[in-house]
């Protein structure tokens, strides 16, 4: 294909980070404009029904279809590029989708565990991020034997987790909260896709620390533990990252 790709993003965005990873794993060209989702500009506001990113714009044959949701970019990705990520078995191709799905449950109590006000919400929430990865070690004891979810072949699911467990690189950074405690397989799979160079190159190099200084700016008990361990950083520094 001959199309223009240009990916609407966030810096911090999650969702932003499935689509670099599988437009990277599938070797196709694009363009990434970060915008700034606290002062959305009006021709962002124009093309996003839902005022969210990521936005695929398709500039094709003159005209340029904008496409929203990232599972639905995914999707699209898989039907017009090279290099498809999902398995060809229409079964086994819907599991996937399902975990993809289940992907986004994660990220949903990822931001319920950092977001979480008091010290009895954050560890009901800790422990409930855990009971989700206890059941995709499960899951994974019933793959292929990695490096992969599905075995040798990194597939659509894996450009979902890849940005999952960069939180958790940055909740290691404040502490210790157990979270993968007595979940070998899923350590091997969080640490082969630390070293993925589309997941490692899926954010800017000052993701780290912009995604820090959001948690610790967001006023929840893990910002609280935050502060206890860097105490220098104003809080003015904080916002403005």
């Amino acid at each position: 294909m001959t199309d223009k790709l240009i990916l609407v993003s966030h810096h911090l965005c999650p969702y932003v980070q499935r689509a670099a990873i599988s437009l990277a794993e599938k070797g196709v060209p694009f363009e990434r404009i970060d915008i700034d989702l606290a002062n959305r500009p009006e021709w962002f506001k124009a093309i996003s029904p839902l005022g969210k990113v990521p936005l695929l714009r398709v500039q094709r044959n003159g005209e340029e279809t904008v496409i929203f949701e990232s599972a639905v970019i995914l999707e699209l990705l898989e039907e017009t590029q090279a290099n498809p990520l999902h398995p060809t078995d229409p079964y086994t191709r819907a599991r996937h989708r399902a975990w993809i799905e289940f992907g986004s449950a994660t990220l949903n109590a990822i931001g319920r565990f950092y977001s979480a006000s008091t010290e009895a919400g954050f560890l009901a929430e800790s422990s409930a991020l855990s009971a989700m990865f206890d059941r995709l070690e499960t899951e994974l004891a019933d793959e292929l034997g990695g490096p992969w979810f599905a075995g040798e072949h990194f597939s659509l699911v894996d450009a979902v987790y890849g940005p999952v467990f960069r939180y958790l690189d940055a909740f290691d950074r404040i502490g210790d909260f157990g979270i993968l405690d007595g979940k070998p397989l899923v350590r091997a799979w969080r640490q082969a896709l630390s070293e993925r160079p589309s997941i490692k190159y899926a954010v800017a190099p000052g993701y780290p620390q912009g995604l820090h200084a959001f948690l610790r700016a967001k006023g929840s008990y893990l910002s609280s533990l935050i502060h206890r361990s860097d105490p220098a950083i104003s809080p003015l520094q904080a916002r403005s990252a």
